[in-house]
């Protein structure tokens, strides 16, 4: 591996709906703290940020442990409540929480400062962003699938990034890995051969 990509200021932002959406379609129970390390390796990462919006008016949100141990654990979260609003059309209750806005702002912010940017999430929203991210000579890569029907990532905005990584063909380095499980029969068998 080359200096200049061990030296390549990078940045993960991770559009957390849109990231978890994924990894539920492909069965992954993500292990944050093997992502960071596996997307760290032979990078200078400056920062891992995760976006994700919270529901206002629980008490508990089932996020809230997952917030709390990424916020301890090197990852910067920027969070947002959700607003109810009832739809004008259907009359239906509606859930908002889109952190669009919130990642293309840090990105561009960031921008000036980094070499490489890694966005985890097939929104096609992003296309412009990653137009605009790219002018200033920054590297764009997205984590997302093609694995799901339908696909998790749009497919402009797949074909607008400089590198786009199948979550499916890094799956042994983002998961939790699989515990053995102890079987008494195993282990029975095991004491009499020894």
């Amino acid at each position: 591996m080359s200096s200049t990509i061990l030296q390549e200021k990078t940045v993960l932002f991770i559009d957390g709906s849109n990231f978890y959406a994924a990894a539920r379609a492909l069965n992954m129970d993500i292990d944050y703290a093997r992502m960071r390390a596996y997307f760290a390796h032979d990078t200078n990462l400056l920062r891992a940020c995760y976006y994700t919006a919270l529901p206002e008016d629980q008490e508990y949100s089932p996020l809230r442990p997952l917030i709390d141990w990424l916020d301890y654990n090197g990852y910067s979260v920027i969070s947002k409540l959700t607003r109810e609003f009832t739809d004008p059309d259907t009359g239906k209750r509606r859930v908002k929480g889109n952190m669009d806005m919130e990642i293309a702002l840090d990105m561009l912010r960031l921008a000036p400062h980094i070499d490489h940017t890694i966005l985890f999430s097939g929104d096609g929203d992003f296309c412009r962003l990653l137009e605009d991210v790219q002018g200033t000579g920054v590297r764009v890569t997205v984590v997302s699938t093609t694995r799901t029907s339908p696909p998790m990532v749009a497919d402009s905005l797949r074909r607008m990034a400089d590198n786009f990584v199948e979550m499916e063909s890094i799956r042994e380095h983002i998961v939790r890995p699989t515990r053995p499980q102890s079987d008494s029969a195993d282990t029975e068998t095991s004491d009499e051969s020894a």
